[in-house]
């Protein structure tokens, strides 16, 4: 009977300790929620090391955040310009940054200067047009880089060429370029950034890649789905084969299925690089539409398609000229009616006076009486 009550005295007091233990761990966790909330800005909720200032109109990057901020989400509200004066006070326990959908068109020279344990910047659904080369610590640690869908116009590739050429971002590991209007790569944009291994291009409109364009950066993923892309050059399958590791994803291009595509397609069926290789379908010519590029014979493909595009392209252009000239006819013809119709009055008197005098001739040589005093008359 003692043992018994001994036992339970035990897992009694037990009990009530793990209680008093939980009602203290509640109490430190909420404690330390509202020291991590301790000067958190207006119109953004703080909660330990996350700030969140989403779709709240703001016009600037809010002050006064907890030095201890982590996670910054400034999302989806209006600020079209940072810079200096952004982050004016050091965070270094700031790892992940979060500025898409802020109508960004400026992002200025030492922008995040105050942010040395910056790894990952999301500056994605955004319009820039301005870049600077300096908006990086020399020496960052910036891993992560998303601009998808902030380069609207071509001409601001020069802009990102600057940035990502700037020597600032050697341990970049990821960059996201995907749903933006690059079209024509240039052949050294990724040279500086020697740790890249994971690039997305998915639906920038992309008609070709640059001899040298891929050959710098230690590639391991690749995305060019969605693509402008007909055919892929020699030289860009040799870099891919310099990269055994690498994986691509080319599914979602307009890929022409002629006579030129012999190289590509021999390079696919023994390449394994491609992992939707299978999803890969001929755009052109009408007849191998949708047709699997794997399912292709080189021997039967023609390059007519090519030569009658290219009739097709002059016959226009001889009715072009034909119609010009045509109408440059008829511009003359209105310009000089007057006189035209002066020069028709006179070919149809002379036409009327040879005509008389023809068929005066033919009365003559009708009428024997006529015919010879004619004669006599001569005589």
């Amino acid at each position: 009977m003692r043992l018994l009550s001994t036992t339970y005295g035990r897992e009694r007091g037990e009990i009530q300790g793990s209680k008093h233990m939980s009602v203290m761990m509640h109490f430190l966790f909420l404690l330390a929620a509202v020291l991590s909330c301790h000067g958190c800005p207006d119109k953004c909720l703080c909660f330990s090391q996350t700030v969140k200032c989403q779709n709240q109109d703001l016009d600037a990057i809010p002050h006064s955040l907890p030095a201890n901020t982590k996670f910054l989400f400034v999302t989806g509200n209006n600020i079209s310009h940072i810079g200096v004066d952004s982050f004016p006070t050091s965070l270094e326990m700031l790892t992940d940054l979060y500025l898409s959908g802020n109508q960004m068109e400026t992002v200025d020279a030492m922008v995040f200067d105050n942010l040395p344990n910056l790894v990952r910047l999301d500056l994605s659904n955004n319009d820039i047009q301005t870049f600077s080369g300096r908006a990086f610590l020399l020496e960052n640690k910036v891993q992560l880089l998303n601009l998808s869908r902030s380069v609207h116009n071509h001409s601001s590739m020069d802009v990102l060429q600057s940035v990502l050429q700037s020597g600032n971002l050697v341990q970049l590991t990821a960059l996201d370029l995907s749903n933006n209007d690059l079209v024509i790569l240039p052949d050294d944009i990724f040279n500086s950034l020697s740790s890249l291994v994971t690039l997305s291009l998915q639906n920038s409109s992309i008609i070709t890649i640059q001899n040298g364009t891929l050959r710098a950066p230690p590639l391991l993923e690749l995305d060019l789905r969605d693509n402008s892309l007909r055919d892929l050059p020699a030289t860009s399958m040799e870099e891919f084969d310099l990269k055994p590791a690498l994986l691509i994803r080319l599914s979602g291009n307009p890929w022409r299925c002629d006579c030129f595509i012999d190289d590509m397609l021999l390079w696919l069926k023994n390449s394994t690089q491609v992992v939707d290789v299978h999803n890969l379908t001929c755009s052109d010519p009408e007849a191998l539409r949708r047709q699997p590029l794997l399912q292709l014979v080189p021997a039967r493909l023609k390059c007519l398609g090519d030569m009658e595009g290219v009739l097709e392209t002059s016959y226009v252009f001889l009715g072009l000229v034909l119609a010009l000239i045509g109408v440059i006819f008829l511009l003359v013809l209105y310009l000089n009616r007057k006189g035209i119709k002066r020069w028709m009055y006179n070919i149809r008197d002379a036409c009327r006076d040879h005509m008389e005098g023809y068929h005066y001739r033919y009365e003559i040589n009708s009428d024997p009486r006529l015919a010879n005093l004619s004669i006599n008359s001569d005589v």
